[in-house]
């Protein structure tokens, strides 16, 4: 599988027009960053079939098809998720997180959170407050691997052992995932087409589109991020009591950014008077976590008939790990790639993918899906559901080829491909988006801003 058959797979997936393949155009091939995987193709093919489907949108509301170009390097290099403020790359690792040795392999253990670094060393009896990397090294080699991972998923926390693809697949969980597709759209209730404003000649393609994006790590992130470039009105609502990553001032370029506590009847019933206004609804909290609080899918197409609801997860809807928290670099332990890429290096130890592909390629699904099921909203009505989830992507990137000689690859330069811009965070230097859409450019027309800088209403058309 290459680039163009990757775009042609996730496609008609999706149920969108064939004709409007012929609008696109990829260039650049893998090797484009040190990998044996192709992550390149990943990226270029995901980013393609977002811009695409967001241009449909377009076409179906009068607007002409337009071109969409996607260069192979350049979306390598935007899915790195590089960034600087004031000049400066923020610290993006936890002291704690990382790969530690077991007793019988290794775990690693995800601990940018402090709720997250806390809970592991408490499980490993360490006391948060005066531990060290060192300490918790040394009480990790008395552990078993698994059983450190099922130890840390009995409390909610989050870290995983350290397998290889044959050991992942043997597992129940790399089985049921074998079952899976990439993605899936389905109807979930009857509603009209949602009215959508109309779209003038010079306006990008989801202009008018509200998307509420409940999502806090990357790849939700990076798909509100790219609606937005798409020119939909896409409001970030994050809780007052929740952490966020550092990433948050590059993904949020183009957002709104607001605060709303659903623990409180007041918050729950701003985010019901948001919904009820929204066409998009994304979230990636834990699985039923939105539901408990009553904005599951259903309750979000009672709330809104007519709602493309998103949902995101690490491990899929299917299997004992459905339930189970998870971030790209747990995921690529987990499933094998870390070993993968060790072996293909000839290191002899684990090594992680050049950048958090499962979490870009995902984001990125996540708006094409949003704008293919919107797409089908307009033609045929009711309310949708698109479930993406970071292991299928990481299923689906096993399915390209290997790269012979690929980590023999240097890191390419970014410079040419990276834009500053003024934020609420500092000045921003990210990377410039890689879709090129031929009659309306792509462009983030709000700047980052930090959360609550927002009120949670939805703008004046």
């Amino acid at each position: 599988m290459n680039a163009s058959e990757a775009l042609d797979g996730i496609w008609r997936r999706a149920g969108l027009p064939t004709e409007a393949l012929a609008h696109v155009r990829l260039s650049g091939a893998d090797p484009v960053l040190p990998s044996s995987f192709a992550v390149g193709a990943a990226a270029q093919s995901t980013i393609a079939a977002a811009a695409l489907a967001a241009c449909e949108l377009g076409h179906a509301r009068g607007a002409p098809r337009q071109e969409v170009a996607v260069d192979m390097l350049h979306a390598a290099l935007e899915c790195t998720a590089w960034f600087t403020l004031d000049g400066k790359m923020p610290e993006m690792w936890d002291a704690f997180s990382g790969l530690y040795r077991c007793a019988d392999g290794a775990v690693r253990i995800h601990a940018n959170f402090a709720h997250h670094r806390d809970g592991a060393l408490r499980l490993l009896g360490l006391d948060p407050a005066v531990a060290q990397r060192a300490d918790a090294e040394a009480a990790l080699l008395s552990w078993k691997a698994l059983d450190f991972e099922d130890a840390a998923a009995a409390r909610g926390l989050v870290a995983t052992a350290l397998r290889s693809f044959e050991q992942w697949d043997a597992t129940p969980q790399g089985q049921a995932l074998a079952t899976q597709p990439l993605f899936s759209i389905e109807r979930i209730g009857d509603a009209a087409p949602l009215a959508l404003p109309p779209l003038a000649a010079d306006a990008l393609p989801l202009s008018g589109v509200r998307v509420l994006d409940l999502t806090r790590i990357l790849a939700g992130p990076v798909g509100g991020r790219a609606l937005a470039a798409y020119g939909a009105d896409v409001m970030l609502v994050n809780s007052p009591k929740l952490p966020n990553i550092a990433a948050i001032a590059d993904t949020s370029r183009g957002k709104l950014s607001a605060q709303v506590d659903l623990g409180m009847a007041e918050g729950r019933e701003t985010l019901r008077v948001l919904l009820g206004e929204a066409h998009v609804f994304i979230q990636g909290y834990r699985p039923g976590g939105l539901a408990a609080l009553g904005f599951g899918p259903a309750d979000a197409a009672a709330i809104r008939p007519g709602i493309v609801c998103v949902s995101l997860s690490a491990y899929g809807t299917q299997g004992p790990w459905a339930q189970r928290r998870g971030f790209d670099s747990l995921v690529q332990t987990a499933m094998g790639f870390n070993l993968a890429e060790g072996r293909a290096a000839g290191e002899g130890k684990p090594r992680p993918l050049p950048m958090q592909i499962l979490d870009e390629a995902t984001g990125y699904l996540i708006a094409m899906g949003a704008a293919a099921a919107l797409w089908r909203q307009q033609r045929e009505g009711g309310s949708w559901l698109v479930q993406v989830s970071l292991a299928q992507t990481g299923q689906w990137l096993r399915g390209f080829d290997r790269v012979e000689g690929g980590l023999k690859t240097p890191v390419p330069d970014r410079s040419p491909y990276v834009e500053t811009s003024a934020s609420g965070f500092g000045e921003l230097g990210g990377l410039s988006h890689s879709a090129r859409l031929s009659r309306t450019p792509a462009c983030w027309s709000r700047p980052s801003m930090p959360p609550g800088s927002a009120p949670p209403e939805w703008p004046l058309p």
